[in-house]
C-alpha cells in the first residue's frame, strides 16, 4: 500500500511538472508574443491580440485566487526624513536627501506656493508682514491639483483630470475599438519668473492615477498605474486597451503607446500598466521619456542611482491561510533613462516606502508575513538584505509574532523598525555586516510611533499614538486597543543593547489626530534652531463613553526640542474660529514652514507668520 501511495505521488508530480512546462510555454508564445531579450531583458508585445490575450489570461487568473482569497487588513501610513539643515528656508520633508517630493506647498525663500480649493496661489511672503497675493493660477473643474514642485523659476503643478472622460453605458463601451479614458495624472508647467504674470509652456498627460513622484538633479519621475477596464475584453477581443498620452512638446492628443514599447514581467499576474515619465525641467520645451510596463506597483523608494517598485500578492492556501508575497522590481536611474534590472520577491507584505532602503550597494525591505490576532498562525516581521542583483545576502527572520510593522527607520548601519499589538516594541538591529544583521536592543513601551525621525546619530524622535487596552471585549474575547491621544517620545539609542524612551509628550485623547500620522510631508523639524512643528486636531475623551471623543482645537503645535529637558512647548498657532464647535476644513492648517527668521503656517483660506525664536505674530493674509 505505502509503495502504491507512492507510485502515485510521483505521477501527480510528474504531471505538475509537465503543466507547469506547458504554461511557461503559453505565456512566451500567446499569439505571438515577443519572448525575446530586450536591452533590459523583458520582453514586449508585436501586436493588440497578443497585448489582449495576456491581459485576458492574466485577468482569469487573478479573478480565480481572488473567489478564496481574504482581504487583509493593512493600514498604509507614510513615514518621513528630515530638514535641509542651514538653509535660508524650510524644504519639503523627504525621504532621501536630495531627491524632492511632490507636495502641496513649496517656498523659494521669498514666495510661498500653494494648493488650495483646486487652485494655486503665489504669494509674496516675505517680509512677514506685508504679505500679499501676486497671482493665482485657476485651472478647468475638470482638473484637481494637489502636489508642486519648484525648479528655479519653473513651477510644475500635478493632478487628476477626469476632462476626457466617456460618459456611455457598458453594453455601447463594449462596441467601442478604443477604450474610454476614465482617469489621467496631469502636469503643468509654468515659467514663475514673474509672479504676478505665471506663464503655461508645457502640459503632459498620462493615464491611469499618480503612485509617486521625485525631482532629482533638475529630472522629474512620475510612475502612475493605469487599471485598464479588462471586462471589455471579454466583450471585445479586438478593444484597444493601451494607456494613453500626451506631451505638448510631441503632440496634444492623447495618444497610446506603441505596442512594441510596451513590456511586461513575465513572472507577474499583474493586469494594471505602469507608466513611468521622466520630465527635465532643466529643458523644459523638450519632450519626455516614457516607458510601460504590465505589472503592478504599491510603493517606490527611490536612491540617487535606481528606483524600486515594490507590490504585494495576496495567495490563500487549502487551509485557508492568506499568504502575501512582495515583489520588488529595480530599475536604474541615469537621466532621463530608467531601465528595468532585476527583480526579487520576498515574503510578507511592505506598509510603506519607508520600510525600503538601499546603503553601500544593498537593498533592505522590512515585511510583515501573515495576519495580526491569527494565534493558529501568528504573523511576524521581517527583514531581508539583497544584494545589487536582489539577490538574497542576510535576513532576520520572525521578529515580534502576532504583530505588525507601524514603522521602519534606515539610518546606514542602524535599522529601526516598530511593531505593534499591545505594546510597542522598538527593535535596534546592527546592520553594519549585510550578511548577518542582528537585534541588538528591544524596547517595550505602551502605544507606538508610526513615525521615526533621527534627531542625530544617537538619538529618535517617535511620532504615533498612545493606546489604551479594554481586555477580553473584542472577537475571539481578544482585548479592544484604543488610541488615547497622540503620542510624542523621544528615544536614546546610544547604547544599542539598552534603548531608552527618554522622554514622552501625550496631546490630547480619543480622537486626536495629525496629517504627520500618515504624511510625512506635514512636519517641519528645524535642528538648528530645535524647532518641531505639526498640523493637529486635538480632541478631549468623554466622561460618558470610552468610545466617544469631544473636539477641543484644530492647528498647529511648536515645540522646542531639547535632549537633556525633553518637549516643550512654545506655541499654539489655530486659523479657527475659537467659538466654532468643530473643525472648519477651510481654517484647517495644514503645513508649517520657515523664510529667514519667520515661521508659517497655512490653511486654505489664510496663511500667519510669526518670528522664528519668540513666535510672536507678526503678519496674517487672508486668502478667501
Amino acid at each position: 500500500m505505502k509503495i502504491r501511495w507512492m507510485l502515485v505521488g510521483s505521477v501527480f508530480a510528474l504531471i505538475g511538472v509537465i503543466i507547469s512546462i506547458f504554461q511557461i510555454a503559453e505565456e512566451k508564445s500567446v499569439h505571438g508574443i515577443q519572448a525575446v531579450e530586450k536591452k533590459d531583458g523583458l520582453p514586449s508585445f508585436d501586436s493588440k491580440s497578443s497585448l489582449n490575450s495576456l491581459l485576458l489570461k492574466r485577468f482569469k487568473a487573478v479573478a480565480k485566487e481572488e473567489k478564496t482569497s481574504v482581504a487583509m487588513d493593512m493600514v498604509s501610513q507614510e513615514s518621513a526624513k528630515a530638514e535641509s539643515a542651514g538653509a535660508d528656508y524650510s524644504e519639503t520633508n523627504v525621504q532621501v536627501e536630495g531627491i524632492d517630493e511632490g507636495d502641496l506647498l513649496k517656498t523659494d525663500g521669498t514666495h510661498i506656493y500653494q494648493v488650495s480649493d483646486g487652485k494655486v496661489q503665489i504669494i509674496q511672503a516675505a517680509p512677514a508682514n506685508q504679505m500679499k497675493v501676486d497671482s493665482v493660477i485657476s485651472f478647468e473643474t475638470s482638473f484637481s491639483p494637489y502636489q508642486l514642485f519648484l525648479y528655479d523659476d519653473l513651477l510644475m503643478v500635478i493632478g487628476h483630470s477626469y476632462g476626457n472622460m466617456v460618459q456611455t453605458n457598458a453594453k455601447e463601451m463594449a462596441k467601442m475599438m478604443i477604450a474610454p479614458i476614465d482617469e489621467t495624472m496631469k502636469a503643468v508647467i509654468y515659467d514663475v519668473k514673474n509672479k504676478q504674470r505665471p506663464q503655461k509652456i508645457r502640459e503632459l498627460e498620462v493615464e491611469g492615477s499618480l503612485l509617486a513622484s521625485r525631482l532629482m538633479d533638475g529630472k522629474v519621475y512620475v510612475i502612475t498605474n493605469k487599471y485598464p477596464q479588462i471586462w471589455l475584453l471579454r466583450e471585445n477581443t479586438q478593444m484597444d486597451i493601451r494607456p494613453k498620452y500626451s506631451d505638448s512638446a510631441k503632440q496634444t492628443e492623447m495618444e497610446p503607446v506603441d505596442y512594441s514599447k510596451i513590456k511586461y514581467f513575465p513572472d507577474s499576474n499583474e493586469t494594471n500598466f505602469t507608466n513611468i515619465a521622466v520630465i527635465d525641467l532643466e529643458k523644459p520645451t523638450e519632450k519626455m521619456s516614457f516607458s510601460t510596463y504590465v505589472g503592478s506597483g504599491q510603493n517606490i523608494y527611490m536612491s540617487k542611482n535606481n528606483l524600486y517598485l515594490a507590490v504585494t500578492n495576496y495567495e490563500s492556501s487549502l487551509l485557508g491561510d492568506n499568504q502575501s508575497k512582495t515583489t520588488v522590481y529595480k530599475f536604474t536611474v541615469n537621466g532621463m533613462e530608467v531601465e528595468f534590472k532585476k527583480s526579487a520577491e520576498v515574503p510578507g507584505n511592505v506598509l510603506n516606502q519607508f520600510s525600503m532602503d538601499e546603503y553601500n550597494g544593498h537593498f533592505r525591505i522590512a515585511t510583515t508575513k501573515g495576519q495580526v490576532w491569527n494565534d493558529r498562525k501568528p504573523s511576524a516581521n521581517n527583514l531581508y538584505i539583497l544584494d545589487e542583483n536582489l539577490t538574497q545576502v542576510g535576513k532576520l527572520e520572525d521578529l515580534a509574532k502576532g504583530e505588525r510593522i507601524y514603522s521602519a527607520r534606515f539610518m546606514n548601519d542602524r535599522i529601526y523598525i516598530v511593531t505593534f499589538r499591545e505594546t510597542d516594541p522598538l527593535f535596534v538591529i546592527d546592520g553594519k555586516d549585510p550578511k548577518n544583521p542582528q537585534v541588538l536592543g528591544e524596547l517595550k513601551i505602551p502605544g507606538f510611533s508610526n513615525y521615526l525621525h533621527p534627531i542625530d546619530d544617537n538619538h529618535l524622535l517617535g511620532f504615533g499614538y498612545d493606546t489604551k487596552v479594554l481586555s477580553g471585549k473584542g472577537a475571539g474575547n481578544q482585548p479592544i486597543i484604543l488610541t488615547d491621544g497622540v503620542k510624542l517620545s523621544i528615544f536614546d539609542v546610544t547604547d544599542m543593547k539598552n534603548p531608552q524612551e527618554k522622554f514622552t509628550e501625550i496631546i490630547g485623547g480619543r480622537g486626536t489626530y495629525s496629517p504627520l500620522n500618515y504624511d510625512h510631508k506635514a512636519m517641519l523639524f528645524d535642528k538648528k534652531n530645535h524647532l518641531f512643528a505639526f498640523p493637529i486636531s486635538v480632541y478631549q475623551n468623554s466622561k460618558k463613553s470610552e468610545f466617544e471623543s469631544i473636539y477641543e482645537f484644530q492647528g498647529a503645535y511648536v515645540y522646542n526640542i531639547d535632549l537633556q529637558s525633553g518637549f516643550s512647548l512654545k506655541a499654539k498657532i489655530t486659523h479657527q474660529d475659537p467659538k466654532a464647535p468643530y473643525e472648519e476644513w477651510e481654517n484647517n492648517i495644514q503645513r508649517l514652514m520657515y523664510i529667514g527668521d519667520s515661521l508659517y503656517a497655512t490653511s486654505p483660506e489664510k496663511i500667519s507668520s510669526y518670528e522664528r525664536h519668540s513666535l510672536k505674530k507678526e503678519g496674517e493674509l487672508s486668502l478667501k
